[in-house]
């Protein structure tokens, strides 16, 4: 329990730390201004190195530790105010600004739409519950659709992007370094795994299952518990169905849904294969051009982060000092790079915010790569 006199010493306190910072925060801003931009950032790292070394030189590591936290943050914040206060320019806010002047005030209800696999795919369950009437163009791989999208060949693309059961569809994930594109949208989508086969299949007889890595990860424990069933990879789940019905073989099932069931006349024989009845599956909804739509409250981005200690907790931090809420963090790695990684964030913030519009250009003005992906709202 704090005293009255204890608390009174502390308000004491913060108020000249705050006078402090304000002073700093002003000083550094003030001596940004008379050096050229090289000139300050190392005048700026080398001071910053010497402080941060001359912390070794007391006994207590626990103080140690904390200071250097404390310096580190004080550093970060400087360097975010210091670009904010010098007209750091990007050419993101305009692009951002004039998405919002252009974007309708409804998303569509009908529209040419990209997706992965044959009809009866999750991937067309969602671009159904996006659209009121989507006329649907299906691709072998997922790059077909980011391909598709980036070419002006359909309006939209829909792809899965992570599992609550399984995670990430890494394919996607990696495909993102090489293609342009923006997420204008995103769904969650209750997945329900059956095992299907041919009328009058013997359950016992089946040796074989056909399904996408995704769908088998979901469905580990049977596997588990049927070791002596092979399982064979395919594109898609609805294509995992669709090849059980055109076999000619009496013992293969597949992992698929009951739509891809009633669509390919074939028949459950295990209506309990998945691990978990919560299973759902995060779908986007991707555009050559920035939209976005009225209510948007989500953002992803990608960025590379420097390769040095600290790295991803100071880019963190920035989010944390605005009080914004991370909801995914997906690092993979950078090919041709050693131990390099690129990172996917997904953060609850809303381009309405002047403070979130100066974070995003800030990010984008580093040296590091740094990609806004778009902001949206998910259904």
């Amino acid at each position: 329990m704090v005293t009255m006199e204890t608390r009174d010493e502390l308000e004491a306190i913060d108020l000249e730390i705050k006078a402090l910072v304000e002073k700093r925060l002003k000083l550094t801003t003030r001596n940004d201004l008379m050096m050229s931009k090289s000139e300050s950032a190392l005048a700026g790292r080398k001071y910053e190195r010497e402080l941060l070394h001359s912390l070794a030189e007391q006994k207590d590591y626990n103080l140690e530790n904390c200071e250097r936290m404390m310096f580190q943050t004080l550093f970060n914040v400087s360097h975010s105010y210091c670009s904010s206060q010098n007209g750091t320019k990007s050419h993101l806010s305009e692009s951002i600004k004039t998405a919002l002047e252009n974007t309708p005030a409804e998303f569509p209800k009908s529209a040419l739409v990209a997706c992965q696999g044959v009809e009866g795919a999750y991937s067309q369950k969602a671009a159904d519950k996006l659209f009121l009437n989507a006329n649907i163009m299906y691709f072998r791989t997922f790059d077909g659709v980011f391909k598709a999208v980036e070419s002006g060949l359909v309006k939209y693309g829909v792809l899965p992007i992570e599992n609550s059961s399984y995670g990430s569809v890494t394919q996607v994930y990696d495909l993102m370094k090489s293609h342009r594109f923006n997420i204008v949208r995103s769904v969650k989508l209750q997945i329900s795994h059956k095992l299907l086969a041919k009328p009058g299949t013997d359950p016992k007889a089946v040796r074989e299952v056909f399904s996408h890595e995704q769908a088998i990860g979901q469905c580990s424990q049977f596997f588990k518990d049927n070791k002596d069933i092979k399982v064979t990879i395919v594109a898609n789940t609805a294509v995992a169905a669709q090849m059980v019905a055109d076999s000619d073989r009496e013992d293969v099932a597949a992992i698929s849904s009951q739509d891809c069931c009633e669509l390919y006349g074939l028949q459950v024989i295990n209506d309990h294969v998945q691990n978990s009845d919560h299973n759902y599956t995060r779908f986007i909804c991707i555009s050559k051009d920035a939209e976005i739509y009225p209510g948007a409250s989500k953002i992803s981005m990608m960025m590379a982060i420097g390769h040095t200690p600290g790295s991803l907790s100071d880019t963190l931090a920035r989010f944390s000092a605005l009080g914004l809420n991370l909801t995914k963090i997906e690092s993979r790695p950078i090919l041709g790079s050693d131990f390099e990684f690129m990172f996917y964030l997904d953060v609850e913030a809303s381009v309405y915010s002047d403070a979130v519009i100066t974070l995003l250009c800030q990010l984008d003005q580093d040296p590091a790569a740094f990609t806004f992906l778009g902001s949206y709202s998910e259904v």
